[in-house]
Order: C-alpha cells, then sequence, then structure tokens
C-alpha cells in the first residue's frame, strides 16, 4: 500500500515537470498522510484543460452514505481497480496524477516496523496514479478527494513491501488523463511497477510513524551507526 508520501519541490520544477504555469501556493510536505489535502494533475470537466487541484486523500465515491468511507479508500489495487464499485467509474472517467517526489514504506524488523524512504534516483517529482470523485454531504458540503492506485513491488521494494504505489512514467500522463480513453485494455498497461534501477530507497527514523512530524528530518538517512544500510540502491 502507500500510506504516506512527500513533495518538497518549487513551484518552478512542478510546472516543467507537469507542463502547466498555475501553480497553487505550497508548502514543503515531508509527511503527507491520509484525509490531507494533496496536489493533483486532472483534467477539469468544465474547462477541458488540465490544471493543479487540490484533493482531499481518501477516496469518498459519489454516492457513499458518509464522509468516512474515504479513509479506507487511500489506495486501489491496479488488478481490481476496473471492476470494484468504489473505483470502477472513476477508472473510466475521472483518472488523476497525485503529485509527489517520494513515499514511505515499512519493513517489519521482529517486534518493530523499519520506515524507508523510496524516490527517484534524479530525485525530480513525478506522478502517481490516481482517481478523483465528488461526494455531496446531506447538508450540501462538497468533497473532492482522491485515491492512489497500487501495484506489485519492484525488486527494490520487494525486501521491504509486497506492494508500491504506481508510479507514471511521464510519456504515460496524457493518455491517464484523457477521459476519452475507457477502457481497460488501454489503461492496465499503464500500472505495471516502475523500474527498480530507476528508485533508490534508504532507512528513516520513526518520526514519520506520527503525522504531525513534518520536517526535513524525516526524510533524512539513518547513519551506518544504527545497523542498517544507508541505501537500497
Amino acid at each position: 500500500m502507500c500510506g504516506r508520501f512527500t513533495l518538497n519541490q518549487s513551484a518552478e520544477a512542478l510546472s516543467k515537470a507537469f507542463h502547466l504555469q498555475q501553480v497553487p501556493d505550497l508548502v514543503a510536505q515531508y509527511n503527507i498522510a491520509p484525509t490531507q489535502m494533496v496536489l493533483t494533475v486532472l483534467h477539469h470537466p468544465s474547462n477541458e484543460q488540465y490544471e493543479f487541484q487540490q484533493l482531499r486523500w481518501g477516496l469518498i465515491p459519489s454516492w457513499a452514505k458518509d464522509a468516512k468511507m474515504g479513509v479506507k479508500l487511500i489506495n486501489a489495487r491496479a488488478e481490481t481497480v476496473s471492476e470494484k464499485p468504489a473505483f470502477r467509474a472513476s477508472f473510466k472517467r475521472r483518472r488523476c496524477l497525485v503529485i509527489a517526489d517520494g513515499f514511505y514504506e515499512w519493513q517489519k524488523q521482529q517486534s518493530q516496523k523499519q520506515p524507508f524512504y523510496f524516490r527517484l534516483q534524479d530525485g525530480q517529482p513525478f506522478g502517481f496514479a490516481g482517481l478523483w470523485d465528488v461526494w455531496h454531504s446531506p447538508e450540501g458540503e462538497e468533497i473532492a478527494s482522491c485515491t492512489i492506485v497500487t501495484t506489485t513491488a519492484n525488486e527494490l521494494l520487494a525486501p521491504i513491501h509486497d506492494r508500491m504505489p504506481v508510479i507514471l512514467a511521464p510519456e504515460d500522463y496524457d493518455l491517464w488523463l484523457d477521459t476519452q480513453v475507457q477502457t481497460p485494455e488501454k489503461l492496465q498497461p499503464l500500472l505495471d511497477p516502475y523500474p527498480a534501477e530507476a528508485m533508490t530507497a534508504y532507512p528513516v527514523s520513526n518520526l514519520v510513524n506520527k503525522p504531525q512530524h513534518n520536517s526535513p528530518e524525516c526524510i533524512m538517512p539513518l547513519s551506518e551507526e544504527n545497523g542498517l544500510p544507508n541505501q537500497l540502491n
């Protein structure tokens, strides 16, 4: 699964990476957690343009009885995303990029879990494959929310966890965001594990275990004195 990620990039870097000029004001986020607002790119239905949008992490389907359902839907499995009732409509018509520059995963080690930080070798921002929807409460509140698609782990992640978020290649962004493309046959090939050789990882402190910790210390590598390797790749 993907339960925490980071985004610490300049507006210039994001504009260049996603070819969009209007970048919202952002603060560095080193420990993004479910139910928080996250930066996405989506195809806006009203103006037929790609744009940055802030969405709540944890998909609330339009037909949900209450917003609590979103807490359970922070991830969607690539293998069943086109079939599950909570995701299939969004998979057809409401796909997005969830913007990040790294993410965390935890490895079981005896009586504890060791967090690891994963990012691209070049340190550039990237887009997770995401889905979005809009929910209206009985009181008239409107919540736009999203989920992150996950797939099987690549060779880098496999020793840590059996799942990883789908990181899309930049050349696949347009196809993923194209609302005219709705068949699983065209979309499923995009949901493969990202190449391990293009990524790097290292253990970090357990500061990331608590969402209130949001500082550069969250992504600092543990030293070798702790008995853990500095990097996996």
